[in-house]
C-alpha cells in the first residue's frame, strides 16, 4: 500500500507546521508526518518549514538568529492564532501515535547546512524515544552524509526538479548509489512509471512529494510509489480509501 505523509502537519488544512495540524495528524489513518527543523540562537530546535519567519508568520527574521521565546511568540498565517512549536513538543504529541516521523533538514538562510545540528536533533529524538520511528530527508547531499554519520535510520534524498533536469535520471540514481542513499523522492509532476522502474531496478526506493490535488494524489497511488507527502492529508486518506474500495472520486 502506498503510504501517506502529512506534509508539515497538513499545511492547506491547518496552516504551516501548526499544533492543530500535528495534533490532528497524530489521530489520522496515515503512516507518516513530515516536518522541518531549525535551531534557535539559544539552542532550541524549532519545527518550522522556512529558515526565516518572514513568509509564514506575522514576524520576521532568521530563526537561527532569534531567541526561542521570540520564535515561539510568532503567529502562523492562516492558523487561527497558532504558534511554532519545539521538537520535543512534537514528540509529546505523537508519543502514543502509530504515525512515524519524517524529519527534514533544511539549510539556513544562507543556503548552507547548520553546523553541528544533525547530531543535536538525533540526540533529542533518541532522548524522547522517537528516533527508532524516524526517517530523515533533505534536498542537500551534505546533510544526508552527516545524517549517515550520526544514525543508521533511513535517509531520503529529495530531488528537486532542477537537479533532476540538470543531472538526469541516470545521474541522480548513480549519485544515490555511490552515496549509499536508499531512497529518493521527486516532485509528483516529475514522477513517471519509467523513472520509478529505473530506481527500483537500481535497488533504490521511490516516492513523491507535493501531491496536493486529486489528480496528483491519484497519480501517486496508481503508480504505487512507496510514499507521498500531501498538504491535504484528509483528502489523501479519503481518496486512498475510495480507490481501494473502487469508488474513487
Amino acid at each position: 500500500m502506498t503510504k501517506i505523509a502529512s506534509h508539515r502537519g497538513g499545511t492547506l488544512e491547518f496552516g504551516d507546521s501548526t499544533l492543530a495540524g500535528f495534533t490532528a495528524t497524530a489521530q489520522m489513518d496515515l503512516e507518516e508526518v513530515e516536518f522541518d527543523v531549525h535551531p534557535t540562537r539559544d539552542g532550541e530546535i524549532v519545527v518550522h518549514h522556512d529558515a526565516t519567519l518572514d513568509r509564514t508568520t506575522d514576524k520576521a527574521g532568521a530563526i537561527a538568529e532569534l531567541m526561542a521565546e521570540d520564535v515561539l511568540s510568532a503567529v502562523i498565517n492562516y492558523s487561527r492564532n497558532s504558534h511554532p512549536i519545539l521538537l520535543n513538543e512534537l514528540c509529546a504529541i505523537f508519543k502514543e501515535s502509530p504515525v512515524q516521523f519524517r524529519c527534514e533538514f533544511k539549510p539556513g538562510e544562507d543556503g548552507k547546512p547548520y553546523e553541528d545540528f544533525v547530531s543535536r536533533v538525533v540526540k533529542l529524538l533518541a532522548k524522547e524515544g522517537a528516533l527508532e520511528t524516524t526517517g530523515f530527508s533533505s534536498f542537500l547531499l551534505d546533510y544526508l552524509e552527516t545524517i549517515a554519520l550520526n544514525t543508521d535510520r533511513p535517509r531520503l534524498w529529495l530531488v528537486s526538479p532542477a537537479v533532476l533536469g540538470q543531472v538526469g535520471a541516470k545521474g541522480v540514481l548513480e549519485t544515490a548509489k555511490s552515496r549509499e542513499i536508499p531512497e529518493i523522492g521527486v516532485h509528483i509532476d516529475k514522477a513517471t512509471p519509467e523513472l520509478m522502474a529505473m530506481a527500483q531496478d537500481a535497488g533504490i526506493e521511490f516516492g513523491c512529494w507535493a501531491a496536493h490535488s486529486i489528480p496528483q494524489i491519484r497519480k501517486a497511488i496508481e503508480m504505487g510509489v512507496k510514499v507521498f507527502t500531501s498538504d491535504r492529508p484528509s483528502l489523501a486518506i479519503a481518496l486512498r480509501h475510495q480507490m481501494q474500495e473502487g469508488t474513487a472520486l
